[in-house]
């Protein structure tokens, strides 16, 4: 091949990878323009909430079908490999920008979120509740320990929380151990101080362990996507029976008659909000917890709406 064939054939093999990044720059450039010149304004502070997001029911407490996810906020997101998004997340999500990320999701129809119960929540929820005037519930997440099952869910609750449940790496770890009517005892404890409590789980073997003995939770929460995307963390020990698949969780939950709320459903982001939410409601999941920037509330509720109105006949009927 002479050497000017070749330096033709880099030309054009240059040109058309010049042009494809263009293009992809173009792509993301005007992504983040149109996202730049929508209106950054805090939400009307006298706008009521919205109410056609749908909502059920655990207890006697009404929830939105699309509850608010607290990772982001905490600053603890799943970035996989990514070692700079936690700092930027600090950056981003100051106590200005969670209070308008709050007052968001209330005019969006949002009435729940999910947050760790940490000095950094105790102070959100009393800016945005006291000095915001927000109605947001919350439903604390907890990790007690076994050597202190209840000092954590009574300073929830004492807070102001409306549900409290078991986290879920504690709630796997209780198992693993065959610890599980330890959990039963926690739940036990919460209701007793009078709101709705619950197990969290990242391993079908925790709801499954917590039915077998009858622990009266009164709802899960559990992660559920389709997998269909990257791993998310450490590949599974293969001789664990903590390995799964999404079908294992829909057969099993199919069984369980208490309300379960999804979580993990878009996979830290990998899944889009139409293909997760989806698979989360179709397959079973009365409700779903999603961390939210405030840019994508607005949307993540119109999918929600939009996927709720054509679920009609589920093969695990809504529990809530």
């Amino acid at each position: 091949m002479s050497k000017d064939c070749s330096r033709r054939r880099f030309i054009k093999q240059s040109m058309a990878v010049s042009a494809s990044a263009a293009m992809a720059f173009e792509f993301e450039e005007k992504a983040l323009l149109a996202h730049a010149e929508e209106s950054t304004a805090p939400a009307d502070p006298n706008a009521a909430p919205g109410d056609s997001l749908p909502k059920g029911k655990i207890g006697n407490v009404e929830i939105s079908r699309l509850i608010c996810g607290g990772n982001l906020i905490s600053t603890f997101a799943h970035s996989r490999d990514l070692i700079y998004v936690s700092s930027l997340l600090k950056q981003y999500f100051t106590d200005e920008k969670v209070m308008e990320t709050f007052k968001l999701a209330e005019t969006h129809g949002i009435n729940t979120a999910i947050l760790r119960l940490d000095e950094r929540t105790l102070h959100i929820l009393d800016l945005y509740w006291n000095q915001h005037g927000g109605k947001l519930q919350w439903i604390a997440q907890i990790k007690p320990t076994m050597s202190d099952l209840f000092t954590d869910a009574d300073r929830a609750i004492d807070a102001g929380a409306c549900g409290v449940y078991v986290q879920g790496e504690t709630g796997d770890r209780f198992v693993e151990a065959g610890k599980e009517e330890l959990l039963g005892k926690v739940v036990e404890h919460i209701k007793k101080r009078g709101v709705i409590g619950g197990i969290g789980a990242h391993s079908i073997e925790v709801p499954i362990a917590c039915e077998k003995i009858g622990i009266d939770t009164d709802f899960y929460m559990k992660t559920f996507n389709a997998k269909k995307y990257w791993s998310a963390g450490p590949m599974p020990r293969k001789d664990s029976v903590w390995e799964e698949t999404p079908e294992q969780t829909i057969e099993f939950f199919k069984t369980v008659k208490k309300p379960w709320i999804g979580f993990k459903v878009l996979g830290a982001g990998a899944i889009h909000p139409k293909e997760g939410f989806a698979y989360a409601f179709e397959n079973g999941a009365d409700f779903i917890c999603v961390g939210m920037f405030d840019f994508q509330i607005k949307e993540d509720v119109e999918i929600a709406k939009t996927t709720l109105s054509w679920i009609f006949d589920r093969e695990r009927p809504w529990q809530a």
